[in-house]
C-alpha cells in the first residue's frame, strides 16, 4: 500500500488535531503577554468557575487524569495565574482559583480556541465542521453508554458547548 492511500488510524488524526489545536492556543496566548504558560496548561482555564474548583473535577472537565492536571495546576500556580485557597465546604480538600493574571488569560484562551474552530471550518466547510463535530459528539456519547465509559466522559455532558 503506497502513502497517498495509506489509511490513517483515527486517533493518529485526532492527537495530530489536538497538536495543531494546542500549538494555536499556545501562539495566541504567548502574544497576548502570556508566553510563560507551558504547552497544554491553557486546558486548565475554561474550567475553572468564580467560586473555585477542586483539582480533581478539573481534571474530570477536561478529559485528563488527576496527576496530569495536579501538574498543570502546579505548573500555573507558580506563575501566578492560579492559588489555591481552603474548601469552605470540606476543611481537608483546597479549591482553585483564578489570580487577577489568570482571569485576564481566561478569556483569551477561550477566544483562541473560537478563532481556531473557525479557521477549521473555513477550511473545510462549515457545514462539513459542524457534521464532524456532531459525529465525534455522538460516537462519545455512544461508547459512553455502551462501554460504561460514563466516568471517563463526564466532560460531555457537564462542559457547556461554548468551552473549548
Amino acid at each position: 500500500m503506497d502513502a497517498s492511500t495509506q489509511r490513517l488510524r483515527l486517533s493518529l488524526l485526532l492527537r495530530l488535531l489536538h497538536r495543531e489545536y494546542t500549538i494555536g492556543i499556545d501562539e495566541a496566548l504567548a502574544e497576548a503577554g502570556f508566553g510563560d504558560i507551558r504547552s497544554g496548561d491553557a486546558k486548565v482555564f475554561p474550567f475553572v468557575p468564580p467560586e473555585g474548583i477542586a483539582v480533581r473535577e478539573l481534571a474530570i472537565h477536561a478529559g485528563v487524569r488527576k496527576q496530569t492536571m495536579a501538574q498543570s495546576v502546579d505548573q500555573l500556580e507558580q506563575a501566578g495565574y492560579l492559588e489555591r485557597r481552603p474548601n469552605p465546604r470540606d476543611g481537608r480538600s483546597r479549591l482553585i482559583v483564578l489570580t487577577e493574571r489568570g482571569k485576564a488569560a481566561q478569556p483569551l484562551a477561550a477566544g483562541a480556541g473560537d478563532v481556531i474552530e473557525d479557521r477549521w471550518a473555513q477550511l473545510t466547510s462549515p457545514e462539513e465542521f459542524k457534521t464532524l463535530r456532531d459525529l465525534l459528539h455522538r460516537l462519545l456519547s455512544r461508547i459512553s453508554a455502551a462501554d460504561g465509559a460514563g466516568d471517563r466522559l463526564t466532560s460531555i455532558d457537564e462542559t457547556p458547548a461554548d468551552l473549548p
